[in-house]
């Protein structure tokens, strides 16, 4: 291995892309390893190298991560993203927690009827914001709130126009995987079987 950060997740943005945002931030380089079946998935569990038997999985300093937000905590704290004290961390985990519970509705949000897909977009718009959520300085909490309005900003394209930081800090991107179509859905459905 190079020494990056080595990611084992499938093709899809999912729950790995709040730690790619993270990294892009922080200037990390990182690779990945795509799971393409439900072979590769069992392989991996079936090597022990998955602790609860899910990815997504972080190959880093002679680890092997689990668990998205334990991965975003780790990488968060290694590149000075989490805060001066106990009390901007606080604050920055209640923001990042709240925002990872917006997460969960993108990650699901295809799967939603039409009615339903609405009602999840103005929840989310009325948790925008425009400065540093926690302190004068980036920290994981306003990763996860720009890779949120990033999401919602394809699906409605004026919600940043107010935000020329944001549109600057967007410009340079990530390794960002494309928005879930029905082929990235049949595949995630063939891989983890549901």
């Amino acid at each position: 291995m190079s020494g990056k950060p080595l990611f084992h997740y499938d093709e899809v943005r999912g729950r790995m892309e709040s730690v790619r945002w993270l990294l892009a931030a922080a200037g990390v380089e990182y690779e990945e390893k795509f799971i393409q079946t439900n072979e590769d998935l069992e392989k991996l569990r079936s090597d022990g190298v998955l602790m609860f038997q899910q990815v997504p999985m972080v190959e880093v300093d002679g680890m092997k991560l689990v668990q998205t937000r334990a991965i975003l905590n780790y990488f968060s704290s290694k590149y000075n993203l989490y805060g001066k004290d106990m009390k901007e961390r606080a604050l920055i985990d209640m923001y990042s927690e709240g925002l990872a519970d917006l997460n969960d509705i993108f990650i699901i949000y295809p799967f939603f009827p039409p009615g339903v897909k609405e009602a999840k977009i103005s929840l989310m718009k009325e948790k925008a914001t425009n400065h540093y959520l926690v302190g004068n300085k980036l920290s994981k909490a306003d990763i996860h709130l720009v890779e949120m309005i990033y999401n919602m900003e394809e699906l409605d394209a004026n919600i940043i126009a107010n935000f020329p930081l944001l549109q600057k800090f967007l410009q340079p991107g990530s390794q960002r995987q494309p928005p879930l179509d029905e082929k990235a859905m049949e595949k995630i459905k063939m891989i983890f079987k549901f």
